[in-house]
């Protein structure tokens, strides 16, 4: 009983934490018509966003029907339920934990008709900014999109473990870019992808970083 208080006292204020922390700073939002438009046309979507940058997107989709991936270790436990309570369908695993449940979940996800799927490609556990096979499998398997996603921000706190996590301190501002769509041929290595992978979000990350420093400056 003392647990389940604990834990749902988290789940409230972390919930409430992100909201002010967020919700003060401002938003720069470039390139949401790159997966709504493949949405609307009954193509489903993979959103790709490295494991350091995930907050800043998930309060910006927390209005939107979203199916995420999320860890099975403890850290993951609050973010997943503050997730479920903001309205996402969260699939539970890791390439260390249930991680062939989630992707099966995730698969039959896809192959529905103009789903959207959060991922991180290189969490829950790292390397940093190193894909790992299921986002590529699963886009692979349904035919679905991948749009390489960045964040930068103005004010933010980084905490390093296997990769720098940020959350953005209050009253600033925060820049989100969108890509454009990437699809990979079913019968493409994986290596030859997750390099194309890399690449696209290397790119979306120098246009957003660019565009914030020309704003910023």
């Amino acid at each position: 009983m003392i647990k389940s208080f604990s834990l749902k006292l988290k789940i409230h204020l972390g919930s409430l934490l992100l909201k002010i922390l967020y919700g003060t700073n401002k938003k720069d939002i470039r390139g949401r018509k790159h997966y709504r438009n493949m949405i609307q046309n009954n193509r489903s979507v993979i959103l790709s966003v490295w494991h350091g940058q995930l907050l800043s997107i998930f309060y910006d989709l927390r209005n939107e029907p979203v199916n995420a991936v999320a860890g099975t270790h403890k850290d993951a436990e609050i973010i997943s339920q503050i997730a479920t309570r903001w309205g996402w369908h969260m699939m539970r695993g890791s390439s260390k934990e249930k991680g062939e449940v989630a992707y099966k979940e995730m698969v039959r996800i896809l192959k529905n008709s103009g789903e959207l799927v959060f991922i991180t490609p290189d969490g829950p556990t790292g390397p940093a900014r190193i894909p790992k096979p299921g986002i590529i499998r699963a886009a692979q398997a349904t035919n679905s999109v991948i749009i390489p996603t960045s964040v930068h921000s103005t004010h933010r706190w980084g905490f390093t473990n296997w990769d720098t996590f940020y959350l953005e301190k209050p009253f600033g501002k925060i820049f989100i870019e969108y890509g454009e769509p990437i699809v990979f041929d079913q019968h493409a290595d994986f290596e030859t992808c997750a390099e194309t992978l890399i690449q696209a979000m290397d790119q979306v990350e120098h246009s957003n970083l660019q565009y914030t420093n020309n704003e910023s400056g």
